[in-house]
């Protein structure tokens, strides 16, 4: 028997090559198309970031939800086979997008799990592209995506093992973004050739997007080891939809003592004539328990059979703190320059040696 892969996005015209919507361009197994949030209070209440992908080529789609609150983490997750790219929902979570570029509901529906949500996102000034990542091993090409950004806020409702949080435009804020393209995902690929070297050596990975009164700072740095920048991004974005150049950038972070953890941060534009003052309020461990990280039996894109399968976790973040740190942390913050005061995204991962910061 075949598949059918004609899907209800075949009857609108978004199609980029002579494939179904369903098939991508690529055959890559990595290919992958997602959506990304945090949200946060400013005051320090609580760091939320939440997501859904897809994976056609691995025939799965799944999302989760990661609340920081106080000393705990809680986390809901779901799977299920990808069969039709316009439903973007998985069990009890799904995104609406109604006004494109602009307003996005994230909805978690009661469950029995400690987390549910009906999120709407107002978006803050025009969303705008970031560089294009792309790097090969040997003669692999291991990442290829592209990403929009954008600043916004949150309105609407966000309950925590029991507890309703306060949720208002005024003191709820945030980022998105939406990549495509090729990434690890899915179960671990054998590693043949390459078992037991490091196909990459250290380095960082800083991502600032920041909002401020009437504009915002977009910041990317990708540093390898011995200096060398794979990716970088320094652009303020007025909301008119201007874009300004702020040019090559220089940094100086502040670990928390004896871990890979930012606590704080001066950021230089040196063409521009400022540098920007950072401040760690709430970081969010979220490549635990989420796909992004180390569970051998939940990752973005792996297939956890053929029905849909819904997962609540909750973590003490002191027992997560010391694994998490080796990956992606999202830190909600404070960013200020010559009398402009921000919130935005304080996102970091030191991955093996960085002697810059001290790290081996």
């Amino acid at each position: 028997m075949q598949d059918n892969p004609v899907t209800s996005w075949d009857d609108y015209p978004v199609h980029q090559s002579a494939n179904w919507i369903a098939h991508p361009v690529t055959s890559d197994r990595n290919f992958y198309d997602r959506y990304y949030f945090n949200a946060f209070d400013i005051g320090g209440e609580f760091m939320a970031v939440f997501g859904l992908g897809q994976y056609p080529n691995l025939g799965t789609t799944d999302a989760f939800v990661t609340v920081r609150v106080g000393e705990k983490q809680y986390v809901v997750r779901s799977s299920k086979p990808l069969t039709d790219r316009a439903d973007i929902s998985v069990g009890p979570i799904r995104i609406e997008v109604l006004e494109p570029l602009k307003r996005l509901r994230f909805v978690v529906e009661p469950n029995d799990h400690t987390v549910a949500m009906d999120m709407v996102w107002e978006g803050f000034g025009p969303a705008i592209p970031e560089p294009n990542q792309f790097i090969r091993q040997g003669a692999r090409v291991m990442f290829d995506t592209q990403r929009l950004a954008q600043m916004g806020s949150w309105s609407g409702t966000l309950v925590v093992d029991g507890t309703e949080l306060d949720v208002a435009a005024e003191t709820t804020w945030g980022s998105r973004d939406r990549s495509w393209g090729v990434r690890p995902v899915g179960e671990k690929e054998p590693e043949g050739i390459r078992a037991g070297t490091h196909t990459m050596g250290g380095g960082m990975w800083t991502y600032f997007p920041m909002r401020f009164e009437d504009h915002s700072i977009f910041y990317i740095c990708s540093e390898q080891a011995d200096g060398f920048r794979s990716l970088e991004q320094a652009e303020r974005v007025w909301p008119d939809g201007r874009i300004e150049q702020l040019g090559r950038t220089e940094h100086e972070h502040r670990l928390v003592p004896g871990t890979r953890i930012l606590e704080s941060s001066t950021v230089s534009f040196p063409d521009a004539g400022f540098e920007i003052e950072v401040q760690s309020i709430m970081p969010n461990f979220l490549a635990i328990g989420t796909g992004y990280g180390f569970e051998e039996d939940w990752r973005h894109g792996m297939y956890q059979g053929p029905d849909t399968v819904v997962q609540g976790v909750v973590y003490d973040v002191p027992a997560i703190a010391p694994m998490g740190q080796y990956a992606v942390v999202d830190h909600s913050a404070r960013f200020t320059y010559d009398g402009h005061v921000g919130y935005g995204l304080y996102e970091h991962a030191f991955m093996g040696a960085m002697p810059k910061y001290g790290l081996e």
